[in-house]
């Protein structure tokens, strides 16, 4: 597995917009992926947002474990200055009630009668311009099933008290967990000319025969399960006719297979991480600077001996 990065010129200029303008926002909605809460969190957010209230929209849900949504939801909610919900673009009377909801979390604008002034967020090809457009009630924003449509910021005005800018997706420029960087891949944040479709089917594979197994069963019906992600692929090529002269297994069409049903939803709901998985992560990755830490002290003391 290697390291998956993909930041295009128009990614950089949209966070130098976004920065420029942040002053005059009130608050960000800052909409993810339900399936991979923290892998579609852009750190950028956090930077660029300067510590304003930020409504986390989990979109998607209808595709996401729930039980493993319901985690994130609490955790996310727990955070200062933090709101979080999950929804799907079905959920017409829950999206008309985010106007409401922005009031809440900015009271002072509200009660000055003035409009809440807020900056739709999030990484590419996460439903933002979708959700846009169940806001607004009409279709404005552009909207594709794959990353990097929406390419310049736009600004609307919503019946309710809510003046609401609309953003590029962005990601940031180094994606430095590798599991994330393969999460996004198989969902569909990071376009599919980026990156070696095999790879990250293999990958998705591999997770699915750990986490979801009986999901597999179901969907390409089978009794037994190979326990290595390339014979699974095999498999499924096999059973959908993906095949070469002499019946060689044509692994690519396996792998668009098994990636388009996964982000469809097709191979059932599914979540790429949990949330104690990232707090292990993040333990370890703060004793892992703290080992740092000591060591490069122990390198000065013993340095300044000399």
């Amino acid at each position: 597995m290697s390291q998956i990065n993909w930041f295009p010129g128009h990614m950089h200029k949209a966070r130098k917009e976004i920065a420029e303008v942040m002053s005059e926002i009130d608050l960000v909605i800052e909409v993810l992926d339900a399936r991979l809460p923290r892998s579609s969190e852009n750190p950028l957010v956090n930077q660029l947002r300067k510590g304003k209230p930020v409504l986390k929209i989990l979109n998607k849900q209808d595709l996401a474990d729930p039980q493993v949504t319901e985690e994130w939801l609490a955790h996310f909610n727990s955070q200062d200055g933090v709101r979080a919900i999950a929804l799907d673009a079905s959920q017409q009377k829950l999206v008309k009630r985010l106007p409401e909801i922005c009031k809440q979390m900015i009271p002072a604008r509200a009660k000055a009668e003035r409009p809440v002034r807020a900056m739709i967020m999030g990484i590419p090809n996460v439903g933002k311009s979708t959700l846009l457009n169940a806001i607004l009630g009409r279709k404005l924003a552009k909207v594709g099933n794959e990353p990097a449509v929406t390419r310049q910021q736009k600004r609307y005005t919503v019946q309710g008290g809510l003046a609401l800018s609309d953003t590029p997706g962005i990601l940031w420029p180094k994606i430095e967990d590798l599991d994330s960087g393969y999460r996004l891949a198989a969902s569909g944040a990071i376009k599919d000319t980026a990156i070696e479709h095999e790879l990250v089917a293999t990958f998705a594979a591999r997770f699915m025969l750990d986490h979801y197994a009986d999901n597999l069963r179901e969907r390409y019906r089978l009794t037994d399960l190979p326990e290595i992600a390339d014979d699974l692929l095999d498999v499924i090529g096999r059973k959908r006719g993906c095949l070469r002269p002499g019946g060689v297994v044509d692994r690519h069409k396996a792998s668009e297979i098994l990636i388009n049903e996964m982000r469809a939803g097709t191979l059932g709901r599914i979540s790429f991480e949990t949330l104690t998985e990232w707090q292990q992560k993040d333990e370890a990755a703060r004793l892992a600077a703290l080992e740092a830490e000591n060591a490069a002290a122990t390198g000065e003391k013993s340095n300044d001996t000399h």
